[in-house]
Parts: structure tokens; C-alpha cells; sequence
């Protein structure tokens, strides 16, 4: 038996919509009590008694898309890796997308995920969620075996890349309706971005970096809307990033449209100015917005327009990434460095501790049709344990993940996770 006693943290509690200092004695991986100061006669012997004033904890982070490298891509991330990074992080479930090698587009590769979780080295070890491929051909224009993935144990489905035949997506939609299993798309039209590696606007033109207009991605998300009005079906639109997107979804919200949204962690902290450094972990997709779209999805996020806030987390080896900027494979990792950076969001009074730790915890969890984590007496222990003081440099040496394309590299930063339950 191994019991543990946390003294004087601040507990974040979104379900409760709290934010209160106290005890937490947390035994064999269950809450036991909470308390503002939890008796001495009320602690079992042996108990392990840490000192947490200044520290925070919150339920377990959950990231509602990330990409693993296997299979397939072992030496970008392997699962083990990903957990690894994921758990440093803080995140207690992690969810990753169906672009693998092979994709994800039938039980085998489904189960093959599974035995590697079971096997995983990582200690804790995160909940894995997968999610199904939606499509199964290289062109995108058939559906998988949606029974078969279900069945398999996704817990929903969604494909990595942008699907542009509405025709398939409308029919996806009327399929899946009966499953009861989240459906993410990420909305964006190629033939609108075509060769860009940025949004358009002032500052592409000043970089010299071809623009990529935010109707590439407005377009899509209005021509989905119209779809999931005419079916109903509850849709999760993923990788938001312009302040006309949080508009239509908005709108859409207010129609009674069962829709869901999430933006990516690196939308909220940075904007195109960041691109003058030419950094290639800055050429994500989406591109990174003009200021007025990083200000707006802030402000989504913090009306709940904006439902969930994901990583996105995206690997890649220093050969892929070490190339021109235009040429370079989007995404950058980001499970370890997410809340540390994000919390300058609370410090600067943008969003508050409670709409921060929501919008990474309990929200997503929702999106996914799971049961977020609570903090109470009787509750399985699935929490983040952080220290918003404690200051850290970013090094590929001490990152958990195999790849490091982040533009924070070599940085000093504030805040680090410090534990987990899980």
C-alpha cells in the first residue's frame, strides 16, 4: 500500500468550477480525502508527506490529437517516446491520429497499438485513445470499416490530413450517426492553399513566404457546417485558427449545431511575426495566424467557443526539419512544453487558471465522449502535478521525445510538470 499526502497545494477543480488551497491524501491510486488541512489522526503511518505550497494540481492533462511515428516512422517517436513525453508533460490520456505507416484503417494496426501500450517502458503510463481512420486509400475517396474500427476499441474517428470531397464527408456523417463515437475533420482546402507555407497577409509578403489565405480554411469549415446541419450528426472540428473560423463556429453554436472545437496550443502563443526567424518548427499547419486571429482564439477560448485546446504534437527527425522553410515538413512537438507556456497565458490575466486547465483537462475529455477525471474523495487518481515557478532549459537531451522541432529549443522556461497519477 503507498500513500501519499499533499499538503497545502492549490487544487484546480473545473468540474466544480474551484480554485481552493488544501490536503490530498491520495492511497493505492484512489483520492482518499481532500480537505482544507486533513487531521494528523486521519494520516496512515508510512504516509509520504510532500510540501506543495506553490505547486498546482488539476485533473490529468488529455491531448485530443498527436501524432505517433510507429509505426512506421520509429525514428521520428516511438509509442514508448510519445508516452514518455506525454506523461512529462502532464498528460494522463493521449489521442493519436490515424496517419501512421500503415495508417490506421483496420483492427490489426488498431491491436498492434494496443499490445505496444501494454509493453510500454513509460512509467506512468498514459491512457491511449486512437483514433479510426475515416478514409482508407491514398486518394481519400473510400471509407473504412467503421464497424470493424469500433469494435477494435477506437475511441472515434478522424482522418490526419484535410478531406475536400464533401460528398464522402456528408456520407461518413450519415454512417457514423448510430456509432455514438466522436468525428473529427480538420477543415482546409488545398486547392485554396495550393503551395503556401503561411497565412497571407502583411507579413508573408515582408518574409517573402507564399501566403496561404484564411478562406482555405473558412470555406471548409462553412461548407461542413452546412453538411452537419443537414444531418445532425455531433462533429468535432479540429487545428482552428482564424478569427473568422471562431465566428462561424459561434454562429453555428448559437444555432444549436451539435459541434465541438479545438484550436492547437502554438495558435495561442505565437502569430505570423513569429515567422521572421525562419524557423522551420514554425511551419505548421495550419500556418500560424496574423494577430488578430491569435487574439481571437484566445478570446474563444476563453468564452468556450474555442471547446479544447490540443498539441498537436508532431515529430520529426533533425534531417527532415533541417531544410529550407518552405520545404520543410510541417508540425513541431510541443506535449512537454504545452501547460508551461500556456500558463504565461494565466499570468498575464488572459485566461484564468480554471479556463486554462478546462480547456486542456476535462473539455477534451468531453469532445472524446469520456468521463473527465474528478477531484474527490472515492475518485481513481488521474491528476497533474505542476509548479508554475520552477525554471528548466529546453535541450534534446533532456526531452523525452526522440525529435526536437520546437522553436523553444535551447530556451529557458518557466514551469514544469513535477508529477502524475494516472
Amino acid at each position: 500500500m503507498t500513500t501519499e499526502l499533499l499538503q497545502q497545494v492549490r487544487i484546480i477543480n473545473p468540474l466544480t468550477q474551484t480554485d481552493r488551497v488544501g490536503d490530498v491524501l491520495i492511497e493505492d491510486g484512489y483520492i482518499r480525502s481532500i480537505n482544507d488541512k486533513i487531521k494528523s489522526s486521519d494520516i496512515p503511518d508510512n504516509t509520504s508527506i510532500r510540501e506543495c505550497q506553490s505547486l498546482i494540481l488539476g485533473p490529468g492533462l488529455v491531448d485530443l490529437y498527436s501524432h505517433s511515428g510507429e509505426p512506421g516512422f520509429e525514428e521520428r517517436e516511438t509509442l514508448t517516446s510519445l508516452l514518455k513525453a506525454a506523461a512529462a508533460g502532464g498528460f494522463t490520456r493521449i489521442t493519436v491520429l490515424p496517419n501512421t505507416s500503415p495508417p490506421i484503417d483496420n483492427p490489426a494496426v488498431v491491436a498492434k497499438l494496443q499490445q505496444l501500450h501494454k509493453a510500454s517502458q513509460s512509467n506512468p503510463l498514459p491512457l491511449l485513445n486512437i483514433w479510426g481512420a475515416i478514409t482508407r486509400d491514398v486518394k481519400g475517396e473510400k471509407m473504412t470499416e467503421f464497424a470493424d474500427l469500433k469494435a477494435a476499441g477506437v475511441v472515434g474517428f478522424a482522418d490526419g490530413d484535410a478531406l475536400n470531397n464533401l460528398a464522402l464527408v456528408r456520407r461518413s456523417l450519415e454512417y457514423l450517426q448510430p456509432f455514438r463515437k466522436p468525428l473529427a475533420f480538420w477543415c482546409c482546402d488545398r486547392n485554396i492553399s495550393s503551395d503556401g507555407v503561411m497565412r497571407e497577409g502583411a507579413n508573408s509578403i515582408q518574409w517573402g513566404l507564399p501566403g496561404i489565405p484564411a478562406t482555405a480554411e473558412t470555406s471548409a469549415i462553412a461548407a461542413l457546417l452546412e453538411v452537419v446541419a443537414a444531418t445532425f450528426t455531433p462533429t468535432h472540428i479540429m487545428r482552428v485558427s482564424t478569427a473568422r473560423s471562431v465566428e462561424l463556429i459561434a454562429d453555428a453554436k448559437s444555432k444549436g449545431l451539435p459541434i465541438t472545437a479545438s484550436t492547437t496550443w502554438m495558435h495561442l502563443l505565437l502569430d505570423t511575426k513569429a515567422v521572421k526567424s525562419y524557423d522551420n518548427s514554425l511551419n505548421i499547419e495550419p500556418p500560424l495566424g496574423n494577430p488578430e486571429d491569435m487574439m481571437a482564439l484566445r478570446r474563444g477560448v476563453k468564452q468556450g467557443i474555442i471547446d479544447a485546446i490540443a498539441i498537436d504534437h508532431s515529430p520529426y527527425t533533425y534531417e527532415e526539419k533541417t531544410v529550407a522553410f518552405a520545404q520543410a515538413p510541417p508540425g513541431a512537438i510541443g506535449l512537454e512544453l504545452a501547460l508551461p507556456l500556456l500558463w504565461q497565458l494565466v499570468e498575464t490575466g488572459e485566461l484564468t487558471a480554471l479556463e486554462l486547465w478546462k480547456a486542456l483537462s476535462t473539455n477534451p475529455a468531453e469532445c472524446l465522449k469520456q468521463s473527465p477525471s474528478k477531484i474527490a474523495a472515492g475518485e481513481k487518481a488521474e491528476l497533474t502535478l505542476f509548479n508554475p515557478q520552477q525554471s528548466w532549459k529546453v535541450e534534446s537531451k533532456i526531452l523525452h521525445s526522440l525529435s526536437s522541432n520546437t522553436p523553444w529549443l535551447g530556451k529557458e522556461l518557466t514551469g514544469k510538470v513535477v508529477g502524475i497519477w494516472c
